[in-house]
């Protein structure tokens, strides 16, 4: 039976999803084709397509290697019932590397590409991948959609432009666009992410026994890549007006913390991990923020399942069987008994 107030998912509905080999994309392909839609993904492959080798031989999956910020991509666009644009240069550092105009070109004018397509090949709604680091340092209490944007960083520049550009567009066009501002994410996928705070502290701890901690007090916000897999469902199968034109901080209320109360987590799982502080000044992504996830849990009926502990154990053990390997090479296999 559908639930209530949500259409049932046609056993045709056509996904489109940008950036479908990345780290939320893979996973999210994956729950899509078991949910019965059919999954067309867009992709360079700059880093690679193993994290879509189980999706390969599936009768509802394609894959189409292209570049959203160049190629002719007209055809991608045919009997696609919603988009979700995931491609871009992700995150501070990465956009610093590349540059203001490359940054520019990939998070914001193929956004605005890829949202043209969709309208003019009729395709009903596009959900867009933003981030919660466009608030910046808040000035107070939990920061709401309604909080104004204080961009740290290029990466956030950018992604407040996109936003602007689906949000104005939302109001007139065929095609209903909804924008997620992401908490930081953590846990594993087909291809997971170590440039990710928790994700990152765990691998440290494990390769080395040691966390290096910089910017003790700052407060971010956290969400397991599973919850937003599931967030993303959920905007699919959402009334229209429950989405057209519309942002939600997409994370959960319990998962607001400073650093040092997310090295705790670790250390309470990762024992034998030591710690050293340093100071360093920092010109980047500042981000010291609690986010209210409210909205979400109203308009969507949103409700996280997975904490940071999850994730903390969930990393380190695919780490520690070799189900993972650690970016610099080292394999963990049978380093120790796993001890759930």
């Amino acid at each position: 039976m559908p639930r209530p107030g949500r259409s049932p998912t046609p056993s045709r509905e056509h996904v489109l999803v940008t950036g479908g080999a990345g780290y939320i994309g893979s996973l999210l392909c994956g729950v899509l084709l078991e949910q019965g839609f059919r999954v067309t993904v867009v992709d360079k492959l700059a880093f690679g397509g193993e994290s879509l080798l189980g999706y390969w031989h599936r009768e509802r999956f394609r894959l189409i290697t292209a570049d959203v910020a160049g190629d002719d991509l007209r055809a991608c666009f045919e009997g696609v019932d919603a988009v979700v644009h995931l491609a871009a240069i992700v995150g501070f550092p990465a956009c610093q590397a590349a540059g203001r105009e490359t940054a520019w070109l990939n998070n914001v004018e193929a956004t605005r590409r890829v949202f043209g397509l969709a309208e003019e090949a009729g395709v009903r709604r596009l959900v867009f991948s933003s981030t919660y680091s466009n608030y910046g340092l808040s000035n107070g209490g939990p920061v709401t959609e309604e909080s104004p944007l204080h961009p740290q960083s290029r990466y956030a520049e950018t992604k407040i432009a996109a936003e602007e550009f689906l949000l104005d567009q939302g109001r007139s066009a065929r095609c209903a666009p909804l924008v997620f501002r992401f908490a930081t994410l953590f846990g594993i996928s087909p291809r997971t992410r170590f440039d990710l705070i928790l994700n990152q502290f765990v691998l440290e701890a494990v390769r080395t026994g040691e966390l290096l901690i910089y910017q003790r007090g700052y407060s971010r916000a956290f969400v397991h890549v599973r919850d937003v897999v599931r967030g993303i469902v959920l905007a699919l199968e959402a009334p229209e007006d429950r989405v057209r034109a519309q942002v939600y901080n997409l994370g959960s209320d319990d998962g607001n913390f400073t650093k040092d109360e997310i090295v705790s987590r670790v250390l309470a799982h990762l024992p034998e991990t030591t710690v050293r502080y340093a100071e360093r000044s920092f010109d980047g992504d500042m981000r010291d923020i609690v986010v209210s996830f409210a909205k979400i849990r109203a308009g969507l009926g949103f409700r996280p399942r997975f904490g940071v502990d999850d994730g903390i154990v969930e990393v380190r053990d695919a780490l520690r069987t070799g189900l993972i390997n650690d970016p610099t090479g080292v394999r963990y296999r049978n380093a120790r008994s796993i001890v759930n």
